[in-house]
């Protein structure tokens, strides 16, 4: 189930080398989330809830949406409202699930990513010149082309795999042998990418993660020494190298411009709307504006969802980064905080949980680590 809810959360787009047309991709995300729904209904048909502040929130953004569809729009704006609403519903259903000693929910997600991570590399073997060139303006970026996925894409999956496999052989959960091979996997894939956000939330997920073991754990010390020994050492011999990734051949403007989001984000702020489309937005929508990208879950949120929507994705936010303070330390805690600083840094520059995403599915891993067990019944 939790294979289907992955599955719905990527986003076609054109450029395989695996020809597909664009509706018969759609069809099959799209359809992956009625087939986990009706799984869910299966092994939950008394319909049991583990009530919960995250998912409290996330049912007040399907509200929102809601109220932004009441007004006449576009049929694609109901239909992704009523594509929400069935999402946030089927993870109400796998509630029952949360805060498993076993982390469930984690390893589940951990054994997607690194599937999808499979489809890229077989990508890059099979037709390494389309896979590192998928479209204009990305060559050189590397991207899937067994199932089409964007370079930024690819560079979320990789970096989110990288900071978990690093978490669980912190807490000893991943041998070293099996944690070595996953990062010499994953830390490539990110780095072809050429993404500096993923790179970037992937270093300040990390760094909160492990000081929050610092003082209990090692193996994290270590680490963190090992860590900047190595900076320090590259910073002295290959600045100029580090330089020119991070530059990526962009100038000065592309640079402050952030390759041209802010120009973006203004035309969003700029964009004429009722007092009504101001709280609310204008509805659920592709995160776009003119046919360009927003590339940013809080203008996105102002754009679909309104100051209403923008709200509850703070509060979201902040909850979670303030129930996670009343954890006790350990790998769950290390985990959660590193799935949530991830979303917080990213969501700067890239469309996040506003909507049905892999990051909406990545705070939920991190509310379920959260959560308190469910006590055993004793006879």
């Amino acid at each position: 189930m939790w294979g289907l809810l992955f599955l719905n959360t990527l986003v076609f787009t054109s450029g395989g080398v695996v020809h597909i047309p664009s509706f018969a991709g759609k069809g099959i995300t799209q359809g992956a989330l009625a087939l986990a729904t009706l799984i869910a209904l299966t092994i939950n048909q008394k319909i049991r809830i583990r009530p919960n502040v995250f998912l409290c929130l996330i049912s007040l953004l399907v509200l929102d949406t809601v109220m932004a569809a009441a007004i006449p729009q576009h049929l694609g704006t109901v239909y992704r409202t009523f594509r929400l609403a069935d999402f946030v519903f089927t993870l109400w259903l796998l509630t029952p699930w949360w805060g498993r000693r076993d982390m469930l929910l984690l390893r589940c997600h951990l054994r997607w990513l690194l599937v999808s991570l499979g489809t890229v590399l077989l990508g890059l073997v099979l037709a390494p010149g389309h896979a590192l060139a998928i479209s204009p303006g990305l060559e050189g970026r590397l991207a899937g082309v067994i199932w089409p996925m964007e370079p930024t894409q690819v560079a979320q999956y990789a970096a989110l795999s990288t900071g978990l496999i690093v978490l669980l052989w912190f807490g000893r959960l991943l041998t070293g042998r099996m944690a070595l091979l996953g990062v010499v996997v994953t830390v490539p894939i990110l780095l072809l990418t050429h993404t500096r956000t993923a790179l970037a939330a992937l270093v300040a997920g990390l760094l909160l993660a492990g000081l929050s073991l610092f003082t209990v754990n090692a193996r994290v010390r270590k680490f963190f020494a090992a860590s900047l020994a190595v900076v320090a050492v590259a910073l002295v011999t290959a600045a100029s190298v580090i330089t020119t990734w991070l530059a990526r051949g962009e100038g000065t403007q592309g640079l402050t411009t952030l390759t041209g989001r802010t120009s973006f984000w203004a035309l969003v702020v700029q964009q004429p709307r009722t007092r009504f489309e101001e709280i609310f937005g204008f509805g659920l929508s592709n995160a776009s504006i003119n046919g360009l990208p927003i590339d940013s879950n809080w203008y996105a949120s102002y754009m679909m969802e309104g100051l209403v929507g923008v709200a509850v994705c703070a509060m979201i936010i902040v909850w979670l980064f303030t129930n996670s303070l009343f954890q006790p330390r350990g790998v769950q805690r290390a985990l959660a905080l590193f799935l949530i600083t991830y979303g917080t840094v990213s969501s700067f520059t890239e469309v996040g949980f506003t909507d049905v995403s892999t990051y909406m599915l990545n705070l939920v891993v991190a509310a379920s680590l959260l959560i308190v067990p469910i006590a055993r019944k004793t006879v």
